[in-house]
């Protein structure tokens, strides 16, 4: 699927419904969303038939984005409840009711299988509402031991050591602005950006 088609798929779903500052809902806008996909099955990643996770799934965007490009079964885990009904709404809506499972559950005091996953795919809460509130995505997808890619703070500087700290390899391969929609109470303008990294993770 090209990627404009894509990013004009994702656009159409049901948005994120929550505005938790704690847990940094954040969506990944549609545009975003396919180009990261794209670059992830350029990677050879994201592959004919595979099996995704998406932790804190959201609205199941990058999920079903995957399905799209021909991934065969995606897990969206998810810690809030009308984000999950929604993402099954948009599983309904796309077709892809049979490839999709949506887990409830906080990652860290929750536990996930994730055994079944060939690539995990996250874009987690960054920690500036929260300290260390992508930590327990973090950790997953190092106790998970498959590639995976996560969309995090340009400005982190903790991802490349813990990463390799554990073993991992973890190259930062892009960047680009994310978009901040003003839900929020503590945003003055209607829509602000910030700068993301993208990386790509690998066990060695």
């Amino acid at each position: 699927m090209r990627v404009r088609r894509l990013a004009m798929l994702l656009s159409d779903l049901e948005p994120h419904p929550s505005n938790s500052i704690e847990l940094e809902q954040y969506s990944t806008d549609g545009d975003l969303a396919a180009r990261w996909l794209a670059d992830i099955a350029a990677f050879g990643d994201l592959s004919e038939g595979c099996s995704i996770a998406d932790l804190g799934a959201g609205n199941g965007a990058l999920g079903l984005g995957a399905l799209a490009m021909g991934a065969g079964r995606a897990i969206l885990v998810e810690a809030d409840q009308a984000a999950c009904d929604v993402a099954k709404s948009n599983t309904e809506s796309m077709g892809f009711t049979d490839s999709v499972e949506v887990i409830r559950a906080m990652l860290g005091p929750d536990p996930v299988d994730l055994d079944s996953a060939d690539v995990i795919i996250s874009n987690p809460p960054w920690g500036r509402q929260t300290p260390r509130a992508d930590r327990p995505f973090l950790e997953a997808i190092i106790n998970a031991e498959v590639p995976a890619h996560l969309l995090h703070s340009a400005g982190a500087t903790h991802i490349q050591p813990l990463f390799e700290d554990a073993g991992w390899s973890a190259e930062m391969y892009g960047e680009a602005d994310f978009p901040l929609p003003a839900k929020f109470t503590h945003h003055s303008r209607e829509r602000g950006k910030t700068r993301a990294a993208f990386w790509r993770l690998t066990p060695t």
